[in-house]
């Protein structure tokens, strides 16, 4: 058994390096309280995907070591079709968002999108290294190669919470007269006695506070604000239907200190289970913003200038 390995590089490297891709694509599609991927349909369409995607990888080194340079052609196509996966994402999420009581935003079906497109290149990565190592060592190298890059891919799926660039904290809601606070971070005007009634019982409201200048301007942005929002809703409910504007769940900026106040409806009024989805939402990579560096190489060039 082990000499056919040997004896046959090129269809070992790509058995191999297709089986390393699939596994790839598999260890990073995981539903979560979000449940998107649906189960099973959503799952089986990317599962479909990653196979084709660990098949690609695997059959270029091959290609490549026989001087058969159209390889890189199929590459390309792959990259197209791959933007087509975050095409079909953006319309899937864009389309259902509508029907959501608490959306995620645009920002945040785009992160969501971007990762869906990634990982297949991670899965074509994973493949490519470990088709490589078969050629270049053995199947022992192909082995160990794949498993390493099993460990990247993983690594490169994690990414940043809110908690990385704010300090979360629980804050009292206050009603002065039809004016809702969070804290000392002013949020709406509450018109109806029902709904003040509703959000002094339901309500929950939480601070953020911005760990620095960049922080600051990241937890401004609209589609992060959204994204929290989304995220508790979606694991806690929401306490409103479809028509009820003044209990929509809300963020707002303190103007003067930078700090965000929320305010948070859940159907499952759980403090403890409420700071941990805020804790845990994503840091959306649109959001992100770093204008202290910026202004920092700027002034540096002008200075070097």
């Amino acid at each position: 058994m082990l000499d056919w390995l040997h004896s046959h590089k090129d269809l070992t490297g790509v058995i191999m390096g297709s089986a390393f891709g699939m596994a790839a694509r598999i260890s990073m599609l995981r539903s979560d309280y979000r449940q998107y991927p649906a189960y099973p349909h959503g799952k089986i369409i990317h599962l479909a995907l990653g196979l084709i995607a660990g098949a690609l990888g695997a059959v270029a080194v091959p290609a490549l070591y026989n001087k058969d340079y159209t390889a890189i052609t199929f590459l390309s196509l792959a990259a197209q079709q791959f933007r087509e996966v975050r095409n079909m994402e953006r319309n899937t999420l864009t389309a259902i968002d509508q029907l959501e009581l608490v959306p995620r935003g645009a920002a945040y079906i785009e992160g969501i999108a971007v990762v869906f497109e990634g990982r297949n290149y991670l899965a074509i990565l994973t493949a490519f290294l470990s088709s490589l190592f078969v050629m270049l060592i053995g199947w022992w190298g192909g082995l160990i190669a794949g498993a390493l890059s099993l460990l990247l891919a993983n690594h490169f799926m994690k990414g940043k919470k809110i908690t990385h660039i704010a300090d979360v904290e629980m804050a009292p809601l206050k009603m002065d007269g039809p004016n809702l606070y969070v804290g000392d971070v002013y949020l709406m005007n509450v018109g109806l006695d029902e709904n003040r009634k509703i959000i002094q019982e339901q309500g929950i409201g939480f601070i953020l506070t911005p760990k620095n200048d960049d922080a600051r301007v990241t937890i401004a942005n609209m589609g992060q604000r959204q994204a929290i929002l989304h995220d508790v809703s979606t694991r806690l409910g929401v306490y409103r239907d479809d028509g009820d504007p003044g209990l929509l769940p809300i963020g707002k900026l303190g103007l003067r200190t930078g700090k965000l106040g929320l305010l948070v409806l859940p159907r499952e009024k759980d403090t403890d289970k409420a700071y941990q989805a805020v804790c845990n939402v994503p840091l959306l990579e649109a959001a992100v913003r770093m204008p202290t560096e910026a202004n920092r190489k700027s002034t540096e060039a002008k200075q070097n200038g």
